[in-house]
């Protein structure tokens, strides 16, 4: 019994029951929250949840920093590599050209004005591409490899030379249009130079020189403007054309004229006849020239018609259906290339390949 009443009383000692005034206490001890330790509670909930928060923004950083790392040294690498393999070994792959479009390499340099790179490849490819293409050359053989390697040259002289046009172009206030170059496009498809439509010309562009059509208008606005480069500056040769012309209105013969007068050495003893018939689509004459002839009436004279290259007078002496006899008068204009080499920078370019 002792035993027993001995159990009961420790029973009662180890009840989970709490007293009243231990209650009292644990709810003393709980934090009170008014608008004055809001803050204070707020950033101490906050303190314990930045230990998770800080290590991911550690890692994301870290991962920004070697994506980063990783980028540049792809970029330094691809520098480097294009450096070396246009200055050094002179590569002209597809890979390496569409570098040079992004990346503006000098391939030249004329006092401070550069010669892109680029402009250089362009030449360059489309030879190539006629020469692999065309002409079936064997790639291997020595005669290829020497006449590429004059190729190189003239290509090279080719984008210096434009670069100095373009700015002889500048200060003469002479730009090319987007219509000029149109009405170029459309006078060579009527001679069928460049075929009948559209497709066909990117056929026959891309199967000959590798060019799209954007390829051709670029090369066909740089000629254009060569060409008006030296139609405003060899002034002689537009003045000699303008006073033949006068000539002719009032009543000189055409005839004696070209003889007298004209360029083609063969005028002398024909008189500027042409020596077949001509139709619209003759290639034997420039495309300007059938242009104006198929404009005309027998006997009658045109205004001076420039080629680009030459200045011409025709007259047309008879017609019959779609074809026609005809005479006229050349003025050989003096190439751009001539005005460029008389330019004093000319003589200080420097190149930066072999």
């Amino acid at each position: 019994m002792k035993k027993l009443k001995h159990l009961a009383k420790r029973g009662k000692e180890l009840s989970p029951l709490k007293p009243k005034n231990q209650e009292v206490v644990a709810e003393e001890n709980l934090p009170r929250i008014t608008n004055e330790t809001v803050a204070s509670h707020r950033e101490e909930v906050l303190r314990g949840a930045r230990k998770f928060i800080y290590p991911l923004q550690h890692s994301r950083h870290r991962i920004v920093l070697i994506t980063s790392a990783l980028v540049v040294s792809a970029l330094v690498g691809l520098l480097i590599y294009s450096i070396l393999a246009l200055y050094r070994f002179g590569h002209d792959n597809t890979f390496l050209y569409r570098v040079t479009q992004i990346v503006p390499f000098p391939v030249a340099r004329s006092g401070g004005t550069f010669v892109e790179y680029e402009n250089y490849l362009f030449e360059l490819r489309h030879y190539k591409h006629y020469y692999e293409n065309q002409l079936d050359s064997n790639l291997a053989s020595e005669q290829y490899k020497q006449q590429l390697v004059q190729y190189r040259k003239v290509a090279l002289d080719q984008v210096i030379n434009h670069a100095f046009v373009k700015e002889l172009a500048k200060k003469n206030n002479v730009q090319v249009t987007d219509k000029e170059v149109n009405e170029r496009i459309e006078l060579l498809r009527n001679q069928n130079r460049l075929g009948s439509g559209e497709e066909v010309l990117e056929d026959v562009l891309r199967d000959y020189w590798g060019w799209s059509l954007k390829d051709f208008e670029r090369e066909l606005r740089g000629e254009i403007l060569a060409e008006k480069v030296a139609s405003k500056l060899d002034t002689a040769t537009v003045k000699k054309a303008s006073d033949t012309l006068a000539q002719i209105r009032t009543g000189s013969d055409f005839t004696e004229l070209a003889k007298a007068v004209s360029d083609d050495p063969a005028a002398k003893t024909t008189g500027g006849e042409y020596g077949f018939l001509i139709d619209q689509g003759n290639r034997n004459i420039p495309p300007q020239v059938a242009r104006a002839l198929f404009a005309l009436k027998p006997t009658e004279v045109s205004e001076v018609i420039n080629t680009g290259i030459t200045l011409e007078i025709v007259r047309l002496n008879e017609k019959s259906d779609d074809k026609v006899k005809a005479s006229h008068i050349v003025f050989n204009l003096k190439n751009a290339v001539e005005f460029v080499n008389a330019m004093p920078e000319r003589q200080k370019v420097k190149s930066f390949i072999k």
